[in-house]
């Protein structure tokens, strides 16, 4: 089964983050079939002046029989807090609280063409169809991919997106 999963981050090493989560999720699922560039987009939904982040999908195969949605949120979790990613157990300022800086964000966006409803999980993730940052780079690998219970292709997601911030492919800096 094709298992697509949203990496992000913001802060430090952003690149070597993105790096050391495709890392963490092969120690389980093995290498990656096929990966994105990375993207840089603005802070979607965050205050004025918040750091750039660097966004990519990867794409995994493995056993839908012997590995779970749940289990895959919980590894993904796990792949998180190991990066130092701080989840606050209390309601912050921000107008978003969703929306804060972090080293690493791993989002289970695509579940082959299975569609998920659990308390804790829905898959599709439930504002791929809104997020250019994560379309953009779907859309580099399966563009014609029918996103499950939408219909459209994940192209076509793209193309009619009401997010409209500049998605940026990425090149990291030179050394001197």
């Amino acid at each position: 089964m094709e298992v697509y999963i949203g990496l992000g981050s913001n802060l430090g090493d952003r690149a070597g983050w993105l790096r050391r989560a495709v890392e963490g999720v092969s120690a389980h699922w093995g290498p990656p079939r096929r990966w994105s560039r990375c993207y840089e987009t603005e802070a979607w939904g965050m205050p004025p002046g918040t750091p750039a982040f660097l966004n990519q999908v990867v794409l995994w195969e493995v056993d839908g029989g012997r590995t779970g949605v749940r289990e895959a949120l919980a590894m993904l979790g796990e792949v998180e807090r190991r990066a130092g990613r701080e989840r606050p157990s209390e309601p912050t300022p921000h107008p978003n609280p969703t929306y804060l800086n972090r080293t690493l964000d791993c989002d289970l966006l695509l579940w082959g063409d299975e569609q998920w409803h659990l308390p804790d999980l829905i898959v599709p993730h439930p504002r791929l169809t809104q997020r250019r940052f994560v379309l953009a780079p779907l859309a580099e690998l399966v563009p014609h991919q029918v996103v499950p219970g939408d219909g459209r292709t994940v192209a076509t997601c793209l193309a009619c997106c009401p997010d409209l911030h500049p998605v940026t492919p990425w090149t990291p800096p030179s050394t001197p």
